[in-house]
């Protein structure tokens, strides 16, 4: 038996995570399980527990790495092409590689505490990334938070709901479109106060 150097591990580790993430969004949490996250990762079942106390914690580091990539899209500057993206019909079908509050929040209301605590500190994020952001306008700070909670929900709701339609569905797209001009719309009132 070889054994792997620590480099070797962390690459290894890595390579599920990325695997896993990709897996998760695709097929939901329950519809992975352990052998085909290590068999897409070119690893042995057995190896699993070398990298990870339970698939619950690799869960929970997928959804935290996820949730962070999506921060850095947001936190470009740039709100408009972040809504645009958003709710674009691209993210919306490329769900492996999209967001993972799009792809797997309705997963995560049936999880362990841990996996919601993830979600949430995940969210606290987006917002205060938004917040940061003063695309919601200055002042009450009780306002900016509202109108930063209403966008995002607006956005994971129009993506959501766009997802649930059949994909050549006309009320696919009609969903992304009303959304994004209702959110951009908001914004540019917003700009005005």
């Amino acid at each position: 038996m070889m054994k792997i150097t620590k480099a070797q591990s962390q690459e290894n580790r890595a390579r599920i995570v990325e695997n896993a993430s990709v897996m998760f969004r695709e097929h939901g949490y329950d519809g992975v399980s352990v052998a085909d996250l290590m068999g897409a990762a070119g690893l042995t079942h057995g190896g699993f527990y070398k990298h990870f106390a339970s698939k619950a914690d690799l869960m929970a580091e997928t959804a935290a790495s996820g949730i962070s990539q999506i921060i850095n899209q947001a936190g470009g500057g740039n709100i408009q092409q972040f809504i645009d993206f958003y709710t674009s019909r691209e993210h919306r079908d490329g769900r492996s590689g999209g967001c993972t509050m799009a792809a797997l929040s309705g997963d995560a209301a049936r999880q362990s505490a841990d996996i919601k605590a993830t979600f949430a500190a995940g969210i606290e994020s987006i917002l205060d990334t938004v917040e940061r952001g003063r695309v919601l306008g200055d002042g009450d700070q009780d306002k900016v938070r509202a109108k930063a909670i209403d966008m995002f929900a607006h956005l994971l709701g129009a993506v959501v709901l766009s997802r649930a339609c059949p994909d050549d569905s006309p009320l696919a797209d009609e969903i992304l479109d009303v959304c994004r001009r209702q959110i951009l719309a908001s914004l540019a009132t917003t700009s005005d106060d």
